[in-house]
């Protein structure tokens, strides 16, 4: 039962689903980590082509998980591992919404919500991290990155002046 793909895709993406605390771009180390390490199904290039995929796409970043299930096992993976990634939270969250409106205000819940940016800031720099490793890009895309973060949070300067920056700096380089 184990080997049959598409359990396999449910088993990496319901327990993600919950983990996804900041959004779908927190589990995107994870995703990494099974789909290249654990099982296989692809390498660093080919899970970074599925990430810019995903991310050139509309919707949630979380529709990586659907191209990672379409390049295991087509359509059928591709529906499984969406419904695996989308489902359980959507459920959680659908059962908590009540009990969330109710207690609005209390200390438990500022401190649930305070307590969880950290978590989910500290999963989405995973991410970049796992992603900047996977990348061919050396120590030109770790300066890249790390450059922009400092002016991101220092100046006013706008995102696509910095992703110009970067590309012309790749331009430049290689």
């Amino acid at each position: 039962m184990k080997d049959n793909p598409l359990i396999q895709l449910l088993l990496v993406f319901v327990p993600l689903s919950f983990l996804s605390v900041g959004g779908g771009q927190s589990v995107i180390a994870d995703m990494h980590r099974q789909s290249v390490t654990v099982y296989g199904w692809m390498n660093d290039a080919q899970f970074l082509n599925l990430f810019a995929l995903s991310r050139m796409a509309p919707g949630p970043g979380s529709l990586l998980a659907a191209l990672i299930g379409w390049q295991v096992q087509g359509w059928a993976g591709a529906a499984t591992a969406a419904a695996g990634i989308f489902v359980p939270s959507s459920l959680l969250v659908y059962g908590l919404a009540k009990l969330w409106a109710r207690y609005r205000g209390a200390r438990w819940q500022m401190a649930v919500e305070i307590g969880l940016a950290p978590v989910a800031a500290g999963m989405i720099l995973a991410t970049s991290c796992v992603l900047l490793r996977s990348t061919e890009g050396g120590w030109l895309a770790w300066a890249v990155a790390l450059l922009s973060t400092a002016l991101l949070l220092f100046t006013r300067l706008s995102p696509f002046v910095l992703l110009g920056g970067g590309a012309l700096a790749f331009l430049l380089w290689f």
